[in-house]
């Protein structure tokens, strides 16, 4: 029987085990999803399956920097008492070192890939939740590289909480690179500059300024004027070369990292679980589903 994409999709998403892993079992069962499940359950890589419907909003970021390679990550995990396992902690470590290495372009990518003991990635993550008793998942990684004339900036807050990457050209202060990461944390800027902002984003920034003032009964003829100075505000909250540091308020970002010879080429900020929607527990509904059954 003819293996298909959509076939080794749901039996992924049945069972949470790695695309490879998923088209052995349905070749091994003549395309029978359920023997398929129960072949990848015996093989133990389909443990972790009950866990696949949970949602992981807890975990840590991880920052792992080798010569002029670095590379930020994002493991969750369900609980946070978990995420201050040892055993989940030699987990992200291990995770960062592969990707490190090996350098996959995506998470889907990644979760393929053999590690130096023999089992893809996902194998191991899977074994990890089989170990632990707690969905994990990786969620995010980047990997950025520099010059030796350039230095990367690492900064983990609240034991890894959040996650700041910096790469600072034109200097090779790792202290200054990383006190930029620090403010980053701090006051988390979507951008470096303000050419990184789009037209639609000013635009609209813009116009919700001008509709404020209107409302605020401000004269149309000053109204303009008031807008772009507000909108200097919101380039101070967006841009992180227009605010002022953290470490220093009397100065901007702009001139402290000018003072060391260097511009912020890029950076990276991860939190933990930014994005993800917590279930919300409803304990008594879920005590009548029980009795119900």
């Amino acid at each position: 029987m003819a293996i298909t994409a959509q076939m080794v999709k749901e039996l992924r998403e049945k069972t949470g085990a790695g695309m490879m892993d998923c088209k052995k079992a349905l070749q091994e069962t003549n395309g029978d999803m359920e023997k398929a499940i129960d072949f990848l359950r015996e093989k133990g890589i389909a443990k972790a399956a009950k866990k696949a419907d949970r949602i992981a909003a807890e975990g840590i970021t991880s920052i792992k920097v080798e010569g002029n390679e670095a590379v930020i990550l994002e493991v969750n995990s369900e609980t946070d008492f978990v995420a201050k396992n040892e055993g989940f902690q030699t987990l992200v470590k291990e995770l960062a070192d592969h990707l490190l290495k090996n350098k996959p372009a995506t998470v889907e990518e990644a979760a393929e890939q053999k590690m130096d003991n023999g089992s893809t990635v996902a194998e191991h993550i899977n074994a990890a939740v089989a170990k632990i008793g707690e969905k994990i998942t990786l969620r995010r990684f980047e990997i950025k590289t520099k010059t030796d004339n350039d230095a990367f900036g690492a900064y983990l807050h609240m034991g890894g909480r959040i996650g700041v990457l910096t790469v600072l050209e034109g200097t090779t202060d790792e202290e200054a690179a990383k006190d930029v990461a620090m403010h980053i944390a701090a006051l988390n800027p979507k951008y470096v500059s303000r050419d990184q902002v789009s037209q639609e984003e000013v635009e609209r920034e813009r116009q919700v300024l001008t509709q404020q003032a209107l409302n605020e009964g401000k004269p149309e003829n000053i109204v303009a004027k008031m807008v772009e100075g507000r909108l200097g505000k919101f380039f101070e909250e967006v841009c992180v070369l227009d605010q002022a540091f953290v470490k220093n308020p009397d100065q901007k970002v702009r001139q402290f990292v000018e003072s060391k010879g260097a511009k912020i080429r890029e950076f990276v900020r991860y939190e933990v679980g930014e994005g993800i929607e917590k279930r919300e527990e409803n304990f008594a509904e879920e005590v009548m589903n029980q009795v119900k059954k």
